[in-house]
């Protein structure tokens, strides 16, 4: 029988998942929807139960040419006769249940950290589950620590924070690595507790077929790269322009104004709408969503990840400012929540911030300030690097010198002034591309700039000028000005 890892069901008898319902029903409509392995899985019931119930659900499976695998009971797979057995840390040790198997029964064990995974490979395991890959930003991530043959299972079965629709494939898309890829989910409630078990499992099953409308193309390297990235921007800038994206900010209420001002003088059209429940008809206008979490509320998290979900059904763009990342701990736990909520295309910070959104234990910010500098230069690349490669989408590390990655490539950013620093609100808790760098510069070149408060009317005045070119197609404002270079990494 094949062993398809891909829609792998984890049973739950309990009377809040599975109501009034016969647990054979709901299984069977699963396997019709596309159930590729079926987990049966309770804690509670008396073994005469369990065996009881087993027989029944193995008639079903093999009637689909379905693995049933038990979970635990070694004994009750051997009494119905079942493909084998699934055993978690603290349950039979894999050597005793390899001698009582059969030669050729299925093995799964649990694991969750990198250690407990690679010893499950050495014992010969036929495939692993991971998890619980919401306790933490990296845990989806330790599939790339194991070998390119061993069989991987996302084992995430909290009811509260399981495998459904909304995240799987994220979950899948994000565990990705050069050398190893899920090959499928556990799946408990988004199954068991649906009205209709078998259309959440056909919706589920296409989704895993399914490329994310959010994923990376992945771009090929070229022969001077650096050169042939910044012949793109004053396109990209003449489209936007042209375009007039509508921006959905999120966004911190003391610098909402600002940040209105500048979409608007670069040719965007801004909304600023904290209201979750608007992001469903915000989003299918095809433009941005930017959360900048800087006021934070007892609101806030719930209205964030209303919109993230919105933007990421849609396949459009999520900017991630996690401001404050690391001034408290109400900060440090919605940064936790929001990168499991949802796909981030571009996470961007201080170095503090972007530490925190790493997941760094040692990071301490006093208000929005990154505070004093613990890494160099190339440390900052590699953090942007690994960040952007772990979470599959773009980080932007702001400081003096920018450092933008999407997991292979490192370009610095040296372009802007001191006074964006200086002024809250600043495209430095925005999106830092060259065109702002540039228009600072202008800007704090002008005789009557003097200081923080003479420079935002002139930054604005020289975005809006850059936008008026661009619209004519004058790319003047940009040539030559770029300070932009590839860092080694």
């Amino acid at each position: 029988m094949p062993l398809d890892l891909s829609v792998y069901l984890v049973t739950d008898s309990t009377p809040a998942i599975l109501r009034d319902r016969d647990l054979c029903t709901v299984v069977e409509a699963a396997l019709k929807g596309g159930v590729t392995v079926v987990q049966y899985r309770d804690k509670t019931s008396d073994t005469g139960v369990l065996i009881d119930t087993a027989k029944r659900l193995h008639q079903l499976t093999q009637r689909y040419n379905v693995p049933l695998l038990i979970n635990d009971r070694v004994d009750v797979a051997l009494a119905v006769g079942a493909e084998g057995v699934h055993l978690g840390q603290d349950d039979m040790k894999f050597e005793l249940a390899k001698k009582l198997l059969p030669k050729d029964a299925i093995i799964g064990i649990s694991t969750s950290t990198i250690q407990e995974a690679k010893q499950a490979v050495s014992d010969g395991a036929d495939y692993i589950g991971i998890g619980t890959m919401f306790a933490t930003p990296t845990n989806s991530w330790y599939a790339s620590h194991l070998g390119g043959n061993q069989r991987c299972l996302c084992d995430a079965h909290r009811r509260d924070r399981g495998i459904n629709p909304s995240n799987v494939q994220r979950v899948i898309y994000q565990s990705q690595s050069p050398r190893k890829a899920l090959d499928g989910v556990a799946i408990v409630s988004a199954i068991m507790a649906a009205d209709d078990p078998q259309a959440a499992t056909e919706g589920i099953a296409q989704l895993i077929k399914s490329r994310p409308l959010f994923a990376l193309t992945p771009k090929v390297a070229r022969d001077n790269e650096v050169g042939a990235l910044l012949q793109e921007v004053p396109q990209i800038v003449q489209k936007m322009v042209e375009v007039h994206p509508l921006v959905h900010n999120m966004i911190n209420f003391v610098v909402a104004n600002f940040v209105a001002n500048v979409a608007l003088a670069i040719g965007a059209s801004p909304i600023m709408a904290p209201y979750g429940d608007e992001a469903t008809d915000l989003s299918n206008f095809d433009g941005a969503l930017l959360i900048n979490m800087g006021t934070l509320t007892g609101d806030s998290i719930s209205n964030y990840l209303k919109a993230l979900k919105a933007y990421n059904s849609r396949g459009n763009p999520v900017i991630y400012d996690p401001v404050g990342a690391a001034a408290t701990e109400i900060r440090r736990n919605a940064v936790t929540q929001l990168m499991a909520g949802g796909y981030f295309d571009l996470i961007k910070g201080n170095e503090g911030e972007i530490r925190q959104a790493w997941g760094s234990s040692a990071v301490q910010q006093r208000g929005v300030d990154s505070g004093p500098s613990k890494l160099d230069g190339q440390q900052k690349a590699l953090l942007a690097r690994d960040l952007a490669r772990r979470e599959k989408n773009l980080v932007l590390l702001t400081g003096a010198v920018d450092y933008l990655s999407d997991g292979e490539r490192v370009i610095a950013v040296e372009n802007g002034h001191s006074y964006l620093g200086q002024v809250t609100g600043a495209p430095r808790r925005t999106i830092r591309p060259v065109m702002y760098e540039i228009a600072a510069e202008n800007a704090a070149n002008k005789e009557y700039v003097r200081g923080p408060g003479s420079f935002v009317p002139a930054f604005l005045d020289e975005l809006y000028a850059i936008r008026t070119a661009a619209a004519k197609g004058d790319n003047s404002w940009f040539t030559g000005r770029a300070k932009v270079h590839m860092v080694n990494v």
